[in-house]
């Protein structure tokens, strides 16, 4: 549940903000008051992590207008440099515990990996793939596999993201996450496939609930269309 509230202010399923930083700081006021009352659970510990290192990026996250930023493209310099330290303490406390293989614990892991690159070209993506992989065993989930496609194309190249995320278009309890189709549509975009990555851009704009990311993916869909005009 502390993490539901993070992830909603962290990237708001709707109305016209995209994060909701208040809700995020609820969170780990939460996660700190339960880590009072169970110091030597290393899930505690995985989850402060993980909120913390999400966290770090939140002045890089939106532009001056509201805008999503894409990872790929955040200034690193105005990720928080406190935060991050918080979070890899944590981190380390949680597998000091043997909770290495805990799903927030993995989850923290992942985001430690991008905090940790100075840049985005530095990300070790071999390692995210394998966390992934990791990740998948312990708390298997199509949203799993669906980020684990993504780091797999960062890897092997935007083919290999494609053929993975294939089997998703059939599974049912991907059917309204706009995601799934947002990936897709980069993608194909990346392979040069601009008529198809434009209607899936269209297609997640159409399956999203915040006002923000719908613009955003429609802004993206209409510059394919600009190029192949």
């Amino acid at each position: 549940m502390v993490y539901l509230i993070f992830n909603e202010g962290y990237a708001a399923t709707s109305g016209d903000d995209w994060m909701r930083p208040l809700l995020c700081a609820q969170a780990l006021r939460l996660a700190r008051t339960i880590l009072s009352l169970a110091g030597d659970e290393p899930e505690v510990h995985g989850l402060i992590a993980l909120m913390e290192l999400q966290a770090s990026r939140f002045a890089a996250r939106v532009d001056a207008a509201g805008r999503p930023i894409l990872l790929a493209a955040q200034d690193r310099a105005r990720w928080d440099a406190a935060s991050i330290r918080r979070g890899l303490a944590a981190l380390a406390h949680a597998e000091a515990l043997g909770g290495a293989d805990g799903s927030y614990a993995l989850q923290a892991a992942l985001a430690a990996c991008h905090a940790r690159a100075e840049q985005h070209d530095a990300t070790d993506w071999a390692r995210i793939v394998a966390l992934y992989t990791r990740l998948a065993s312990v708390a298997p989930s199509p949203v799993v596999e669906l980020n684990r496609a993504v780091a797999l194309a960062m890897r092997d190249g935007p083919q290999a993201g494609l053929d993975a995320i294939a089997p998703l278009l059939d599974e049912p309890r991907m059917a309204g996450y706009h995601l799934l189709p947002g990936v897709r549509g980069d993608l194909l975009e990346r392979l040069g496939r601009l008529d198809e990555a434009r209607a899936a851009f269209e297609q997640a704009a159409g399956l999203a609930g915040n006002a923000r990311e719908r613009e955003f993916l429609l802004e993206r869909a209409a510059s394919l269309r600009s190029v192949r005009g």
